[in-house]
């Protein structure tokens, strides 16, 4: 951890404002400004409320001064020049946003917009200019921060194998549902993915969490082996795994309560072997059916995954 001003390690304070760290003598000059500009706070001594972490989480020193050195201001001009520059609301879109934003939205000048970063901050503003290369986006108002409200449930299932669009289409449905994160599990039946093709499900990822209005992101985790899974299983208090002439899984539930995050483990086309269901179970996984016909990965992934958000839901309204 290093301050953002002058780059000296381990700084004790932090600009809630930019979720960026700085040290005691960039504090100094930090401490001048108005808090609608900056608002510092001190990493230690100061109580720190749930929204102003997650500032600090999405933030990063990087992207602040790659952002700002954009714009012309350099990362050694002084703190009250560089902090009340005119184009600090200004946002440059290039690159696949720009050419989905005009060429697919056919957005123009002064046409009023919406941008999130995935992480939960969401900001409105319009459209100032657009050229060739891309567009500059002006901010209304300060950004907002929403915070997951829904249980976070972490998918897990053996999709390396299916073929055609139906890897694209349990993404797709996983992102809009509301899946926390998914992950590819290699299995013995399943124990590839390739890498082109997890870059492809990111960008599936993308295109349908914009399409669904999803403040934040599902994350596409790198693919784990069943031996991997087993500590993550051990440690959540809600974990399910589907498997064949188990337990309905609304039997199951009756005896579940609401927990803010959850597992949902789902083997490959020819299932789990029965040392990896063992194993599974032995860790803490509960094992529940789906019904009577068999399913494939993607159906049952995205049964399993419906059913348990609005029951998770459904759990959290009663309990408030």
């Amino acid at each position: 951890m290093i301050c953002v001003g002058c780059s000296q390690k381990n700084p004790h304070w932090a600009s809630v404002s930019y979720g960026v760290f700085i040290c005691l003598e960039c504090f100094d000059k930090h401490y001048g400004l108005d808090v609608h500009i900056l608002f510092v706070r001190s990493v230690t001594m100061d109580s720190w409320s749930e929204i102003q972490i997650k500032k600090m989480e999405v933030g990063d020193n990087e992207q602040l001064n790659t952002f700002l050195t954009g714009y012309g201001v350099p990362k050694k001009m002084d703190i009250i020049t560089k902090y009340n520059a005119t184009n600090g609301g200004v946002v440059r879109v290039q690159g696949d946003e720009f050419w989905h934003m005009t060429k697919v939205l056919r957005l123009r000048a002064n046409d009023r917009v919406e941008l999130f970063n995935g992480k939960g901050s969401l900001i409105q503003g319009l459209i100032q200019s657009v050229d060739r290369s891309g567009l500059d986006f002006v901010a209304l108002e300060d950004p907002k921060l929403v915070l997951p409200q829904n249980t976070q449930w972490h998918v897990f299932a053996g999709f390396g194998t299916l073929k055609g669009g139906r890897a694209d289409w349990l993404v797709e449905k996983c992102t809009e549902l509301g899946a926390s994160s998914l992950t590819p599990l290699l299995t013995e039946r399943s124990p590839t993915i390739s890498e082109n093709r997890v870059e492809r499900l990111q960008r599936v990822n993308m295109a349908a969490a914009k399409q669904c209005q999803r403040l934040h992101e599902m994350i596409m985790n790198p693919p784990v082996k069943v031996d991997g899974l087993l500590a993550l299983v051990a440690q959540s208090k809600l974990a399910f795994l589907a498997t064949a002439e188990a337990t309905p899984l609304v039997s199951a539930l009756t005896s579940s309560g609401w927990e803010s995050s959850g597992l949902i483990v789902v083997g490959p086309e020819g299932d789990f072997t029965e040392k990896e269901v063992s194993d599974l179970m032995e860790a803490g996984a509960i094992s529940v059916g789906l019904g009577p016909h068999r399913l494939r990965v993607e159906t049952a992934t995205v049964a399993l995954l419906a059913t348990l958000m609005l029951w998770s839901d459904s759990q959290k309204a009663y309990d408030s």
